[in-house]
Parts: structure tokens; C-alpha cells; sequence
């Protein structure tokens, strides 16, 4: 695209708002020379690293990306031989540090996923012994520290003992000749120690004249008594600069031989930073990630040109490329036209430049090839032919590249002329520009165009709405609606006289008037839908509401009433637990005494299993008796067969036969055995015990009736799920439990959720009081 769209949609004052939230100048390198991609699949993944960016901003509000530094061309003058200074050293180690930071950032993230972050920071190298060798011989200050070598700490120690016995001897001469100096201070000339002394004493103290003051009336003299101990210091200090650049060539060394991996990791950071700097952008705009397409489709709602105040922008919202694939906006001046143009464009360029936009979640725009707009300044009834021919000339270009992967954007086309002969330019020119199925918005004055796109297929109208009260635009576009005059109706409310707007009317043509009363029936009609769609939109919503409270009441009921029934088990088992040990008592004081009542054994053993099968079943939460079915009714049954339970009241299905007239049945989460004569048949399902065993990873194994979710992690347990349905399908079970608890019910919601988008899943429940209550999902698969 050429660089003169990005001036006249302003893209440049993004890209300056873009360069400014990155955080290293890495990133802003990056931000500085961004521009729009016309690949589709390259625009997705840009938008995709934003939206990660965006995800993880939310989540935790930062990413740590501070103490990274452009390195780069400290790490080429290393591979030439060249030293570095002690702080270039230190931003090598501190953009080590900091890379190490933010991969143990991401890495220590446990939800989102960020697949496109985790495999960039997963190319980190955290060079640890290049860092540790920088910081062990650098400060924070950028200094080399004593302890880089043995050698430079005995240089430092007799610097300072140098230092100690030059400041001694001069504070002796300032004591005893202090009337001689013209202050008592020890100051530096040329690195050496000296003193400051009055010009007529230079001949008292006797030394080596380094300076003078502005006025000639002191001498900065070095003692003769000081100047071998200050030659000594001198020598210390050359042998430690020496000692210095011979670490600090060691440094650049170990620099040297890490220069791929440093650039390695120069260039992700950068990567990483562009994206947060991205998504920073975006959130400071609210915007939405658009998705994209290359069919030239758009539909954004609630659109806000970024460049506009917050508080004085009107969203607005664009349709483009489905049922028509061009717009003619009609409209007073000043009504927000132009800035209809530039938002689509700007839109665009931004989207394909992996940018966010500012509107609503769900946006869609298209990626084209390249953006065209003749948009001027310029837009009074002054225009010269001058100004015609310069539009024009940019127009007849335009239509040299036009083709269907082009979006076109034309303001005020066809003005600067005849009227007449411009709306036939216009219309002519839009007829072309459409013929080759580019995308089109453009924007006029001249009426004969607001027909223009009743005749047309694959055009619209649109207008921005005029406010007669007020005698202001509001700013919103109507799209499907023409733009009509209000000259009258302004005329009339700024107190011209009403016979004359009268006699004006009668100048109008017929077919003028029949134009404007229908556009205006089209704006009444308009505001009507509007408001209707508003009040639908708050039923709806009050409903959902509804819905949300009816169900959180339902889970409610659910657990208070299992609470009961465990309450009212625990009550009971203690009742029958006091009863058996009572009757347990007396029946051991029966059998004590059975050999005189002459009972035999087997009738004692008969009346003891008696006694135990009178006791109730707790789990049975329905005390209504069943009828028993009649022997001819009874059906033998095969595994997979539906059938009723009669002593627990539930149904459930046929696992196995365990005996002649046995049966194992699995009932919600619980396997029971039940005689035939307990079991009333339903109906038949396809068995599924002859069927092959379900297969995973090439080996096979026994599908069960139910998963337990219970402590695994969020992403393991939809994993987990996904992968049991699919072996329950190919197993042939009619139903399956999942037991994920009760916990935040974020588990139990995510199962649902899964449920109800499954195609193999007919329907779902929670279980009941037999089957875990509302912390299992009982699934009915088809």
C-alpha cells in the first residue's frame, strides 16, 4: 500500500500511539515499522499473538518487560574484535535477566493456553554463566567492582593508600600555611592533588604550577613534597584502567561467542514486546479482535473512530460485502460523512496491521489487497476547477489498480463541477468501480444519486441522520436510508416566511418531493425498527435474567433436598442400627434356648434370613410398594436392555447376566445385582457387551459407565471428557455418568456447556438423589 493512504486516514498518528506502549526500544523499533499485510492467513496469526497479549493483560494487568535493552550493536562489535564499555556489559546481563523473567512469567501461567507465547518464550536461552560472569564483575552502577580480579582488588588498595598519604601531607602544609592558600580546600588538577595558593606566595611553597585561577590570583601548586606519592598514584591508576579494559575485553569475549543465541533472544523479546504493546493499544481503546476475511465481507457494530474524543464519538455501524458491495452515503455538511469513509479505512489498515479495533466483540472485516480514497480537505461550493482536476486525476489512477480485493473510498465524487455533469460523472464512475466488484463508500451531494441505489444491484444508500430540533447532525448513519434535504424544515425554524417556503415548493419538481417523502417515510419507519429492536432487546435480556434465577433456584431446591435425604438416611440407619443390635440381643437369648423348643438348625437359619430381609433399603428414596409383574409377562433380557428397577423405584440398563435368573444393572453411577422378578422390561437398546472394547492409543481396554472428574485440572478434565465421550459412543452405551463434584461448579458448568454442543450427546441431566444429586451429569447419547 502506498504511503499517501496512510497520511489521509491518518494510520501514521496509530502507529505513533502504537510505538508509544511498548516498553523497550526493541519494541518500538518493531511498532515504528509496522505496516499493513495483505496476506490473510499472516493478518491472523498477528491478530491471534494480540489477542494473547490481550487475554494475558487482563488476567494480570502486566507483563514484566522491564531492563530489556537493544543489544544489537553491542553484540556486532564484539564479533569484530571491538571492547565494550562496563554499561554495555550491564544491559547485556540485565536483557538476559529480564527474558528469563518473563518466560518464568508465562510459563507460570496456568490458564489461558497461549500456544503462540508459550512457543516463543519456549526459544528463550537463559545464558546463565554469561549473566552470572557480567554481574560478578560489573555493579548496578556500572562499575567494575574490586572483586573482578585478584589484581585489580591490589590495584584499588594502593590507590586508596596513594590517596590517604597525598591527602595526609596536604592537610600538614594547609595547617601550617593556611594564610598562604586562598582556601583550605584539597582540590584535582590533571588527576594530581594540588593546593590552592595566593600569588604571592607561589614562591613559599615550592611545587609544580598546574593552573591558575580566571583572575591570575590563585596558583593551583602540587607540593614538591606530594609529587612522588602522587606519581606513584598515577602509575595505580594506569595499571587499573589497564586491568579494566583487560576484564572488560574478557566480557566482550564470552559476549562474542554467544552472539547467536543473544540475537535469538534479542528478537523474540522484541516480538513479545510489539505484541503487548499491541494489545496495551487496544485495551487503552477498548477495542474488539476483528475477524477476518479475503471475500471483502465487513460488519462492525458499534464502530468509534479511534482518533475522536471518547466522550464525543457516535459508534455507528458498517455492513459491506454481503447483500450489497457498495454504500452511497447522502447528507448535509459537517453530518459525519467523511469520517464514515475514514473509519472504514483506517479500520482496515489497522486490523491487517494485526491491530485491534474499537467496537463490538464479534467484528468482522475483510483483508484487502490495497485501500484507495480521494478524500479532500477542501468541500465548499468555492471549489475551483483546479481542485476538480486534481480529484479526477487521483480517481482516473484509482481506476487503473481497481480490482475485486479493493476497497474504495470516495468523498464528495464527482464535486468541483457542473452539477448535472458531475452526478452523471459520479454515477458513472461508481458504475465502474462496481463492475469490477471492488468495495465501494462514497459520499455526495448531488440528489440524482440518492436514487442511484434503487437502480443498482449490489448498492445501497445511506445517509447521517439531521436532527430538525436541534438543527444539528447527529452523527449516525442509517444504512438502506438516502439522505433527504431539510432546507425547508431549517428554513422554517430559523423564522423565514412561511409564503415563501410555499412558493420555493412549487419550484420543486414532483418527482423531488416524491423522493424526499419517501426517504423521510424510511426514517420514521427506521426509528420505529430501532425502537422496537430496543425493547425487544431489554425483554430478552429480563428473560435471561429470569432464566439465570430460575436455575440457581433449581440448584438450590437440589441440594437442600439432598441434604434432607442424607439427614433423614443418617436418622434412620441410626434407628435400624439400634433396632439390630436390640433384635440381636434377643435372638442370641432365642438360640440359647432352642435346643429345649426343639427347633432345628435349617429353621432357625431360615428365620434368620428372614429377619435380615425385613430390614429396609435406605437408598430407596420412593416407599410406594410396586406391583410385581406377572410370570407371563416376564421377557428374557439381553444386556443393553432398558429396564425398571422395582425395588428402588429407578431406571437403568442391563450390564451382564450373573446367574440363572441374576442380573447386573447399572443404575445412574451405581451397579446393582437384582433378580429377574425385580426387573421390569422397557425396551430393547443395542448390546453392548459382545461389542469390541473401546481404543486408545492403539490399546484396548474396558469403556466404564462413568468418568470421575473429581481433582483433575480444568483443561485435563475437557480433555478427558472429550475423549470418553467418543469411546462411550463407540462402545454403544445408551448412558454415561460424569462425576465432576460440586466445588465453584465451574467443572459442572463446563461439562454442560459441552453437552449441549455435542452431536452424540442427545441430552443431559443432573443425577438423581440415587445418583450423586448435582454433582454428576448423567449424558443420554444417542
Amino acid at each position: 500500500m502506498n504511503q499517501r493512504i496512510f497520511k489521509v486516514l491518518e494510520y501514521n498518528k496509530i502507529k505513533n500511539q502504537l510505538i508509544d506502549q511498548a516498553a523497550s526500544s526493541l519494541g518500538k523499533e518493531k511498532a515504528a515499522a509496522v505496516k499493513p499485510s495483505t496476506e490473510l492467513e499472516e493478518v491472523v496469526r498477528w491478530q491471534q499473538e494480540t489477542d494473547e497479549a490481550a487475554q494475558v493483560l487482563r488476567l494480570k494487568g502486566h507483563v514484566p518487560l522491564g531492563g530489556i535493552f537493544d543489544i544489537k550493536p553491542s553484540i556486532k562489535r564484539t564479533m569484530i574484535g571491538g571492547i565494550l564499555s562496563a554499561l554495555e556489559c550491564l544491559d547485556i546481563a540485565s536483557t538476559i535477566y529480564g527474558g528469563r523473567q518473563l518466560k518464568r512469567f508465562i510459563e507460570d501461567m496456568e490458564e489461558p493456553e497461549l500456544p503462540i507465547l508459550r512457543e516463543l518464550v519456549d526459544g528463550l536461552l537463559p545464558l546463565h554463566e554469561l549473566e552470572r560472569s557480567i554481574k560478578s564483575c560489573i555493579d548496578d552502577h556500572g562499575t567494575v567492582m574490586d572483586g573482578a580480579s585478584d589484581k585489580l582488588r591490589t590495584i584499588r588498595s594502593r590507590i586508596r593508600t596513594s590517596e590517604s598519604r597525598v591527602r595526609d601531607k596536604l592537610d600538614s602544609i594547609m595547617k601550617s600555611k593556611s594564610k598562604m592558600l586562598s582556601d583550605s580546600i584539597v582540590t584535582i588538577r590533571n588527576d594530581r592533588y594540588v593546593l590552592p595558593v595566593k600569588q604571592e606566595y607561589r614562591g613559599s611553597i615550592g611545587g609544580i604550577v598546574h593552573d591558575q585561577s580566571a583572575s591570575g590570583a590563585t596558583l593551583f601548586i602540587e607540593p614538591q613534597a606530594v609529587v612522588e606519592v602522587n606519581n606513584l598514584l598515577q602509575q595505580a591508576r594506569v595499571e587499573e584502567k589497564q586491568e579494566i579494559e583487560r576484564i572488560l575485553a574478557e566480557l566482550s569475549q564470552d559476549v562474542s561467542e554467544n552472539q547467536s543465541f543473544l540475537y535469538t533472544n534479542v528478537e523474540i523479546l522484541s516480538q513479545i514486546d510489539f505484541m503487548f504493546a499491541r494489545a496495551k493499544l487496544g485495551s487503552q481503546m477498548k477495542s474488539a479482535m476483528p475477524t477476518m476475511n479475503d471475500e471483502g465481507r465487513v460488519n462492525i457494530k458499534q464502530a468509534r473512530h479511534p482518533l475522536i474524543d471518547s466522550e464525543e464519538v457516535v459508534p455507528n455501524d458498517i455492513e459491506l460485502g454481503s447483500d450489497f458491495t457498495s454504500i452511497v452515503i447522502t447528507g448535509p455538511n459537517t453530518g459525519g460523512k467523511t469520517v464514515t469513509l475514514k473509519l472504514l479505512g483506517l479500520f482496515t489498515l489497522m486490523a491487517q496491521s494485526g491491530l485491534q479495533v474499537p467496537a463490538m466483540d464479534g467484528c468482522e472485516l475483510s483483508v484487502f489487497e490495497q485501500v484507495y480514497a480521494d478524500i479532500g480537505d477542501e468541500q465548499s461550493i468555492e471549489q475551483s476547477l483546479s481542485t476538480f482536476s486534481s480529484h479526477m486525476t487521483n480517481i482516473v489512477d484509482i481506476l487503473k489498480h481497481v480490482n475485486d480485493r479493493t476497497l474504495v473510498l470516495f468523498d464528495e465524487l464527482g464535486a468541483g463541477t457542473d452539477p448535472q455533469e458531475g452526478a452523471a460523472l459520479a454515477m458513472s464512475i461508481l458504475d465502474e468501480v462496481v463492475s469490477r466488484k471492488a468495495r465501494v463508500i462514497a459520499t455526495t451531494h448531488y440528489p440524482e444519486l440518492k436514487a442511484y441505489g434503487y437502480n443498482r444491484d449490489g448498492v445501497t444508500n445511506a445517509s447521517v441522520e439531521f436532527d430538525i430540533q436541534t438543527l444539528k447532525p447527529t452523527y449516525r448513519l442509517l444504512i438502506g436510508v438516502p439522505g433527504r434535504s431539510n432546507a425547508f424544515e431549517i428554513s422554517r425554524r430559523l423564522g423565514l416566511d412561511e409564503n415563501i417556503i410555499e412558493t420555493a415548493k412549487q419550484h420543486v419538481g414532483v418527482d423531488s418531493q416524491s423522493v424526499e417523502h419517501m426517504i423521510a417515510s424510511l426514517e420514521a419507519s427506521t426509528r420505529e425498527a430501532e425502537k422496537d429492536y430496543e425493547e425487544a432487546d431489554l425483554k430478552l435480556q429480563e428473560a435471561e435474567q429470569l432464566h439465570r434465577d430460575l436455575q440457581e433456584k433449581l440448584r438450590q431446591f437440589e441440594e437442600k433436598k439432598e441434604k434432607l435425604y442424607e439427614k433423614a438416611e443418617a436418622k434412620a440407619e441410626k434407628a435400624i442400627q439400634k433396632a439390630k443390635e436390640e433384635a440381636e440381643s434377643i435372638v442370641s437369648e432365642i438360640r440359647n434356648m432352642k435346643n429345649q423348643a426343639g427347633l432345628k438348625e435349617h429353621e432357625w437359619i431360615e428365620a434368620r434370613k428372614s429377619f435380615e430381609e425385613a430390614q429396609p433399603n435406605l437408598s430407596n428414596k420412593q416407599k410406594t410398594p410396586q406391583k410385581q409383574p406377572d410370570k407371563k409377562e416376564q421377557k428374557e433380557m439381553k444386556p443393553g436392555d432398558e429396564v425398571k428397577l422395582l425395588t428402588l423405584n429407578q431406571e437403568g440398563t442391563i450390564v451382564e447376566k450373573t446367574g440363572r435368573e441374576e442380573y447386573q444393572v447399572q443404575v445412574g453411577v451405581m451397579k446393582v445385582k437384582a433378580k429377574a422378578k425385580d426387573l421390569e422390561f422397557i425396551k430393547s437398546k443395542q448390546p453392548y457387551k459382545d461389542k469390541p472394547l473401546a481404543t486408545v492409543k492403539g490399546k484396548s481396554h474396558h469403556v466404564k459407565t462413568e468418568l470421575d472428574l473429581r481433582g483433575e485440572r480444568y483443561e485435563d478434565a475437557l480433555n478427558l471428557l472429550e475423549k470418553y465421550v467418543d469411546d462411550a459412543v463407540l462402545a454403544g452405551y445408551p448412558t454415561v455418568s460424569i462425576i465432576h463434584g460440586k466445588g465453584t461448579g465451574a467443572l459442572r458448568t463446563a461439562v454442560q456447556n459441552y453437552a449441549k454442543n455435542h452431536r452424540s450427546i442427545a441430552s443431559s441431566r443432573f443425577g438423581g438423589m440415587n445418583e450423586g444429586g448435582s454433582g454428576v451429569t448423567v449424558l443420554e447419547l444417542k
